[in-house]
């Protein structure tokens, strides 16, 4: 099964304006990504989640491997015109959105560049789909909406103007975000972060 259209990201152009940013629908083929969303790692809890460093063997855990291959930093570093390394990617997971996410934001500034997986079957909901804006106070002014539907990929590079957000959503909303960082020290000590935070939720859900 192929896991991943090389061609489709290639192909498509960087969005120049408000930020730099592209989207790629079915980057992930539908059937993978559908296959991907039922062998998802991460438990039904809010918040961001660290993959799993040592993948199973399904779908996703395929998935997982492939992306972390230097192959696609390659890609994206030639599409962004940026030295980026496999050694600063920092992959994560999140399974579900809580009313208060979303929020209009620029993302860390150890973030150099960030993509977001959408693995969810079908979107009807107002809530929950990506905004690119304009600005800092206003959810309406875009450029852009995405719907969080299997396979599409949305990525940009952070800046100090990379505003973006979504209407509230509470329920089941599966994404595999990659963030390529300022550097390798970087991904392991927000990785080793995300790691504590998901076990304290977990003893609180428990």
């Amino acid at each position: 099964m192929k896991m991943i259209d090389y061609e489709a990201f290639a192909d498509t152009p960087l969005v120049p304006t408000p930020y730099e940013h592209l989207v790629v629908p079915e980057f992930v083929p539908r059937e993978a990504a559908m296959a991907a969303a039922a062998s998802f790692p991460a438990p039904d809890l809010p918040g961001v989640l660290p993959a799993p460093s040592h993948p199973r063997d399904d779908a996703c855990g395929r998935l997982l491997t492939e992306l972390r291959a230097p192959r696609l930093t390659r890609l994206f570093a030639d599409k962004y015109h940026l030295p980026l390394s496999p050694e600063t990617l920092m992959v994560t997971l999140r399974a579900r959105t809580r009313p208060q996410d979303g929020r209009i934001h620029t993302d860390s500034e150890t973030k150099v560049i960030t993509a977001l997986i959408y693995l969810n079957e079908d979107w009807s909901s107002a809530g929950g789909r990506l905004r690119v804006l304009r600005g800092p106070d206003d959810l309406e002014d875009m450029a852009a909406e995405v719907p969080p539907l299997a396979g599409t990929l949305i990525s940009f590079r952070r800046t100090d103007t990379s505003w973006h957000g979504h209407k509230p959503f509470d329920g089941p909303r599966k994404a595999i975000m990659l963030n390529w960082m300022v550097d390798a020290a970087a991904a392991r000590r927000e990785t080793l972060r995300h790691t504590v935070s998901a076990g304290v939720k977990g003893l609180f859900a428990a």
